[in-house]
């Protein structure tokens, strides 16, 4: 299968990364004309501004990557990105309160940052972290955000024990039935685990070494 570059957020959410490093990604992500450019929130206005005027998106993490802050803390860094340019957000959930069933919360906790979103008709992916959960906890957790009114669900930090599988991406697809889309991050690295997640059903992918599985 032909990888098509718009599948792909091209991405560096590694602590150490440099603006160097950031100016190189962003380069590119326009060269190869990725979906996005995928960031941490300090970065989001300088990758704004290398990507303007090119249908190269900037996209930011909120509540990154543990998920464990307040539902005013993600919907304010939100917020602090849109401002600073990012057209798209992937957010993390409120993994502790899912798995105590405190449903709520979780809700609460997606719908803050889908506000924010709304008001800016930005893209929101909601990040469940896979690895961590049941697959009834992957299931619940997929339809309160097509409750909350997300654009996609996003299997994994890529930070945490595990990252994207066939399996997560299959259930998630089935799950949100047509409401959301679905995006898989997490140990792609190669073009055959693209291939696989796409034919899982994946939308979106979310990797580092974009570059290496086009070229």
């Amino acid at each position: 299968m032909n990888l098509e570059s718009k599948l792909f957020d091209h991405t560096i959410l590694k602590p150490d990364a440099s603006k160097d490093d950031v100016i190189r990604i962003c380069k590119e992500a326009l060269e190869h004309n990725f979906a996005s450019v995928c960031v941490n929130q300090c970065r989001v206005k300088l990758v704004s501004e290398l990507l303007k005027d090119s249908n190269v998106k900037t996209c930011a993490v909120v509540g990154f990557p543990l998920g464990a802050t307040s539902y005013k803390v993600k919907a304010y860094e939100a917020q602090c990105a849109i401002e600073d340019g990012a057209t798209e957000i992937d957010m993390v959930i409120n993994i502790g309160a899912l798995k105590d069933k405190e449903y709520d919360i979780v809700l609460e906790d997606i719908k803050a940052v889908r506000d924010v979103c709304t008001q800016g008709k930005i893209t929101l992916k909601v990040i469940i972290e896979t690895c961590l959960l049941t697959d009834d906890e992957k299931i619940k957790a997929c339809q309160m955000a097509v409750e909350a009114g997300t654009d996609f669900v996003k299997t994994s930090t890529g930070f945490s024990t595990g990252g994207a599988t066939a399996e997560d991406v299959k259930l998630m697809k089935e799950t949100v039935n047509n409401k959301a889309y679905v995006k898989a991050s997490g140990g792609i690295r190669d073009k055959e685990t693209a291939n696989i997640m796409i034919n899982a059903g994946a939308d979106r992918l979310g990797t580092s070494a974009t570059v290496n599985i086009v070229s």
